[in-house]
């Protein structure tokens, strides 16, 4: 059957709502980052000059993609501007009909070129997605995402299982040590007030512990934390976030923020107790074990550490994939020129 797409800037957000939550229905398991209670957020604000590509199939919408428009670039579910994209989108992409995949989405990314736009930016893309916009790279950034495979930590019984003996000794070390302080607990909160308390409370040790290492920290503008707690606010009565409080005792250690959908659970950010932890307490460790564990309880296929390679989430994974950032510019243009000779040269 074939594919219809037409491209129209967006003057209803809540009929823009409408739409792409009635895709959800039909999308099949999505990250939580296509879900319109991530894309939806501040909306209004973050896209100012917002598009939608939208793909059709005999009569039916069968894909969606949000564009924001701004200074000559086109960015994908996000603003373009950096204060505004502060909260990290990763597992970019369209929302299709579940089977359609592949196709409907390099239509979509096809249809974007025709908005005009020199540059086409996507962040935090699977690499298919990345390779079927077309264009040419004028930057592009490769980042391992570590995982564990839930079903795989069923089978072991054991969230343990999978680890590492260094691993696996650093753990059992640390949960002795806590437990002489009256055993570990990792709780979730249960109500809005709850939730946003503990979340002001990880904000406030996630800054403190960076900008003791002379880094700003990733809540130090004002934005970010409105954000996140509209957010939390958002997906809280629908079940797509955790707030987690680690406790050893009557002491607090640490707190996760987990965003979580179809099965998905992303670990998104965190805050700790520096005074809490040393070289045989590690708070980090232990929360997103118990975390992990938790969410193979609860049915869940995937506890996804998102981008990076810091040394816990390899010392805990069981599995890692790639996500793309990328500037993408026409091939038959100045910049697609530029981009051609970095590449030949090696600086791409």
């Amino acid at each position: 059957m074939p594919i219809a797409v037409a491209a129209e800037p967006v003057r209803d957000f809540a009929a823009l709502a409408a739409l792409w939550c009635g895709l959800e229905a039909e999308a099949g398991p999505i990250p939580p980052f296509r879900a319109w209670t991530w894309v939806g957020c501040l909306a209004e604000e973050r896209f100012t000059d917002p598009w939608l590509v939208r793909a059709e199939a005999g009569g039916r919408t069968i894909g969606l993609a949000l564009f924001n428009r701004r200074g000559g670039r086109l960015a994908l579910t996000e603003s373009g501007d950096r204060v505004l994209d502060a909260p990290f989108v990763e597992h970019n992409g369209p929302l299709v009909v579940a089977g359609t995949g592949a196709e409907v989405a390099a239509t979509l990314m096809g249809a974007a070129w025709g908005l005009g736009a020199r540059r086409l930016v996507l962040s935090g893309v699977e690499e298919g997605l990345a390779a079927a916009a077309g264009g040419v790279a004028l930057r592009r950034q490769t980042r391992p995402a570590p995982f564990v495979d839930l079903d795989r930590v069923r089978r072991g019984g054991d969230p343990l299982a999978h680890l590492s003996a260094n691993a696996r000794g650093q753990i059992r070390r640390s949960l002795r040590r806590f437990a002489e302080a009256g055993g570990v607990v990792l709780a979730r909160a249960e109500t809005e007030s709850e939730a946003l308390a503990w979340l002001d409370a990880l904000i406030a040790l996630h800054q403190r512990s960076w900008q003791a290492r002379g880094k700003p920290g990733a809540f130090a503008d004002p934005f970010m934390r409105r954000f996140h707690r509209a957010l939390v606010a958002r997906a809280l009565p629908h079940a797509e976030v955790d707030l987690l409080r680690l406790s050893a005792g009557e002491r607090v250690l640490g707190y996760l923020y987990n965003l979580r959908r179809d099965g998905h659970v992303c670990a998104y950010q965190s805050g700790f107790d520096p005074a809490a932890a040393d070289s045989h307490r590690k708070p980090g460790l232990v929360a997103h074990l118990l975390a992990i564990g938790r969410a193979a309880e609860e049915g869940a296929r995937l506890y996804d550490f998102l981008a990076g390679e810091d040394r816990y989430k390899r010392s805990l994974a069981t599995g890692s994939r790639d996500l793309v950032w990328t500037e993408l510019v026409r091939p038959v243009s100045l910049l697609g020129f530029v981009a051609r000779l970095r590449r030949l040269f090696g600086r791409g």
